[in-house]
């Protein structure tokens, strides 16, 4: 029970928060907040050994930098950049480049598919008005939650939680 719990936690938030930030353009707080605090009730309930929890903070740290940079040049939002650490906390070293990339490929299709109906739904909205279309704004917000949610999601399937050896300390 308490296996199943641990194992489905991380990917039940994250999708929380991606279903969330798709619907409102945000990730709330408490919910960033809730998935780092239940990594470590996860990780010291299995006894994951404290050079693990080192080396897994240190990728949320990390990652927390970059992303308060990227949000300084307004470039992702606050939430996201918070997910982000987070989600890389809970994944460790051994998996960010792995949940970085595949999250920027989810991020790119996720571009052009939000451009792409955003152009659609332009073009039928402003029919017969092609004077007005050029001051419409050309930039879009994206739901990045979505994407980080995808990279998560990828990268945890083989992540520490999921390692034969360690899933004998779920049980």
């Amino acid at each position: 029970m308490i296996q199943t719990l641990i194992l489905t936690l991380f990917p039940v938030l994250i999708i929380i928060a991606a279903i969330g930030d798709f619907l409102t353009m945000k990730i709330p707080n408490w919910l960033n907040i809730l998935v780092g605090t239940s990594f470590f009730a996860a990780a010291f309930y299995v006894g994951m050994p404290l050079e693990q929890i080192g080396w897994h903070v240190a990728a949320g740290v990390i990652v927390l930098i970059v992303g308060f940079g990227l949000f300084a040049g307004g470039l992702i939002g606050g939430g996201d950049a918070k997910l982000l650490a987070v989600a890389a906390m809970w994944l460790g070293m051994e998996q960010l480049i792995m949940f970085l990339v595949v999250m920027s490929i989810a991020g790119g299709v996720l571009a052009v598919a939000m451009k792409l109906w955003w152009w659609v739904k332009l073009e039928a909205d402003l029919r017969g008005f092609k004077w007005f279309k050029s001051t419409v704004k050309s930039s879009i917000d994206l739901p990045y939650g979505v994407a980080i949610a995808v990279g998560a999601l990828f990268a945890f399937r083989h992540s520490w939680w999921l390692e034969p050896a360690n899933t004998q300390l779920l049980g």
